[in-house]
């Protein structure tokens, strides 16, 4: 799949917020995914974020965030910038700034990938690594005690503060979703989203239901996240979940949360792989779980339902696509277990060749 025109490039940022928030506009491709089972097939639509220029929907977060940043006090040459990061918003960060004339910090931990990390090098950027884990057996409470040392340490570091801003919903609510419905006529019935801050969860609803009637939306967790869950313990997947509870999502954004599992998550990403060639991350396999797991329940009467993939399979090769990896974490032999247990049941997936609009009337299963 190629990348969409604009793709990264040395070209300078126009750093206005005006500028920053058109650039968000990315028109990201909505493919329908044919999802086979023993009960019927279904139709599927995927929103590919991975072709962002910066290979995820963060690309968009980034630029809603430093467009607030911006408004508050304008982003100069010579600017420091930090962020608590588990991948895809730093590479976006890391991508921005410089065409800005500005510095980025990063604030990682040991689960996001040394070649991610040397990818933000690669941009400039300095990379913070904390090591030690929170209470909840996680890094997120670390790498934000990390933030407000560097803070404390330098009274003019600037901080997008991507867990409270208001603009990382609003970019989603005012571009991502207006996207989504134009794409789909506004017949979009459903959405899953994968949940980590909540600010694509929370954006995308508000703006979905301001413009659509019917909707419903799932918010797709991690098991052993406080995003929607009440209990917390360690997980592999990265780019989803959080040690502690979101302060940008409220009732009503969502209507059901699903959590899955690392290995279902995991599995479906190499499902997807094996049948179309398409890799996609963790949180897009996790997404792609959970509708496995509600097409017949939360899902039962969508017609028109989609699927945020937020990134592809860059920052994971070495992790949940690596037979290694999976072996070195004692996982693998769960994954290819789940593998079998799904294609038992008929799973598979194929992406469908005749084009097709989402405005089309479809009937709820496309073999009746």
């Amino acid at each position: 799949m190629s990348r969409p025109t604009g793709g990264p490039s040395d070209r300078p940022v126009d750093p206005s917020p005006e500028a920053l928030i058109a650039g968000a506009r990315t028109v990201t491709p909505l493919r329908p995914l044919l999802v086979r089972h023993t009960g019927g097939t279904r139709r599927l639509w995927l929103k590919l974020e991975q072709e962002n220029p910066t290979g995820s929907i963060k690309y968009r977060t980034a630029l809603g965030l430093l467009a607030a940043l911006s408004e508050r006090l304008p982003l100069t040459p010579g600017s420091r910038v930090v962020e608590s990061t588990s991948g895809n918003l730093g590479l976006a960060l890391a991508h921005l700034l410089p065409r800005m004339g500005c510095r980025f910090l990063a604030v990682v931990d040991p689960k996001v990938p040394s070649t991610v990390q040397e990818l933000m090098r690669s941009h400039g950027a300095e990379v913070h690594e904390v090591t030690e884990r929170d209470a909840h057996d996680g890094y997120l409470l670390t790498r934000l005690a990390k933030v407000a040392e560097l803070r404390a340490a330098d009274p003019v570091l600037r901080w997008t503060d991507q867990y409270h801003s208001p603009a990382g919903p609003a970019v989603h609510r005012r571009v991502t979703a207006a996207e989504l419905a134009e794409q789909t006529g506004g017949e979009v019935d459903a959405v899953l989203v994968a949940v980590s801050t909540g600010g694509t969860l929370a954006g995308v609803s508000e703006g979905l239901r301001a413009r659509t009637s019917g909707l419903r939306v799932l918010a797709v967790d991690v098991q052993g996240s406080l995003a929607t869950g009440d209990r917390a313990h360690a997980h592999l997947l990265t780019g989803i979940g959080a040690t502690r509870r979101s302060s940008l999502l409220r009732p009503g954004h969502y209507d059901l949360a699903v959590r899955v599992r690392d290995v279902e998550a995991f599995a479906c990403c190499r499902m997807l792989s094996e049948d179309t060639g398409l890799r996609i991350g963790g949180s897009g396999g996790a997404v792609l779980s959970a509708y496995l797991a509600q097409r017949e329940d939360g899902l039962r009467h969508a017609r028109r339902p989609v699927a945020v993939v937020a990134d592809g399979a860059r920052n994971y090769l070495t992790t949940c696509y690596d037979d290694a990896w999976l072996d070195e974490k004692g996982i693998a032999e769960l994954v290819h277990a789940e593998m079998a247990r799904a294609r038992s049941e008929g799973v598979s997936f194929a992406f469908e060749q005749q084009p097709t609009s989402p405005t089309r009337p479809l009937a709820r299963r496309v073999d009746q």
